[in-house]
């Protein structure tokens, strides 16, 4: 499995960005998917979740400005942002976790910087 992040960039505060994450292989229907973040220096937080039957969760910092989505049809999970704030500046991670094996997948990251 691999998954390949695209979307970010630099963004005024107050800005919007919309991340995507495309995904190969054959497990992705059974597998719950979600985006998690990280700064230099501190621990990769969870930013949302989507799992495989519909659930969504959201970080309650981005609860009301973030959408997570996904499509199975086209293997892909893509995550809106609205009103960025600087806080949100981070490396965007997407994962996926196998509903059959239990492993976690993860992406390369894209870089979303918010400028103030």
């Amino acid at each position: 499995v691999q998954l390949q992040a695209s979307g970010g960039g630099l963004v005024q505060a107050g800005g919007s960005l919309r991340l995507s994450c495309a995904a190969s292989g054959s497990i992705f229907d059974n597998s719950d998917t979600a985006w998690y973040r990280q700064v230099p220096g501190k621990q990769r937080d969870l930013v949302a979740l989507i799992t495989w039957l519909g659930t969504i969760d959201y970080a309650s910092p981005v609860r009301g400005r973030f959408v997570i989505s996904r499509d199975n049809s086209k293997k892909t999970v893509t995550l809106q942002m609205d009103s960025l704030k600087p806080e949100d500046t981070a490396r965007y991670f997407c994962s996926l976790r196998s509903g059959t094996s239990g492993r976690t997948y993860w992406g390369q990251g894209t870089l979303v910087t918010v400028s103030s």
